[in-house]
């Protein structure tokens, strides 16, 4: 079998649809997806352990190529049945007297449930750290955040700028698409196989 092609995606990111693109069209090359910290993620297309990744701007775009995708809405994550629990939306002068947290993982959740302070993050985060004993409200005039395809800059592999073109909707008829059958390259040896991940050579 072929190395697998890799993409890392950060919290809250959902490349669901575009994978399912990948295995219909892609079939004989193996695909891998995996959550990664935004620094891991970095960290995975310097060193070659991922093809691709799924970032949250900004990043430290040394070395890389990327194209902006989406926008995400910021939202508060506040204790049940806390005032802001009542509005659909709040604003960030709404906010000036609450002990706003600077984490957006679970432990900064976990502080807020326990009524130490609000947390601000991306709504996609925030869903994914849901909880019973918090809710999150859409904080209209907090900057939004903005999700991007990354990939090491003059990476040759015609399998990024497929994924590049499925990420981007073109057809599997596109004249940049490859074939929906498209054939595998060649099978590196055992010993090549036997890297560590992270040691593992970028295909040329």
């Amino acid at each position: 079998m072929p190395d697998p092609f890799v993409l890392f995606f950060v919290p809250g990111v959902t490349p669901g649809k575009w994978v399912g693109v990948w295995k219909d069209r892609m079939r004989l090359i193996p695909f891998e997806a995996a959550p990664a910290s935004p620094a891991e993620a970095l960290a995975s297309l310097r060193d070659g352990t991922a093809d691709v990744a799924l970032l949250r701007l900004p990043v430290d775009e040394t070395e890389l190529s990327v194209i902006p995708l989406y926008w995400e809405k910021a939202v508060v994550v506040v204790p049940k049945d806390h005032v802001l629990e009542a509005f659909e939306s709040v604003t960030l002068a709404e906010l000036v007297d609450e002990n706003v947290l600077t984490g957006q993982d679970a432990g900064t959740v976990e502080l807020v449930a326990a009524g130490l302070g609000v947390a601000l993050m991306p709504q996609s985060v925030a869903r994914g750290l849901g909880r019973r004993d918090v809710v999150a409200r859409v904080v209209s005039d907090a900057p939004e955040t903005r999700i991007a395809l990354a990939w090491l800059e003059g990476n040759p592999d015609p399998l990024v700028q497929e994924f590049i073109g499925i990420v981007r909707g073109r057809t599997a008829n596109s004249s940049r698409g490859e074939a929906k059958e498209a054939p595998a390259p060649p099978v590196k040896s055992r010993a090549a196989k036997a890297l560590p991940a992270k040691s593992r050579p970028r295909r040329r």
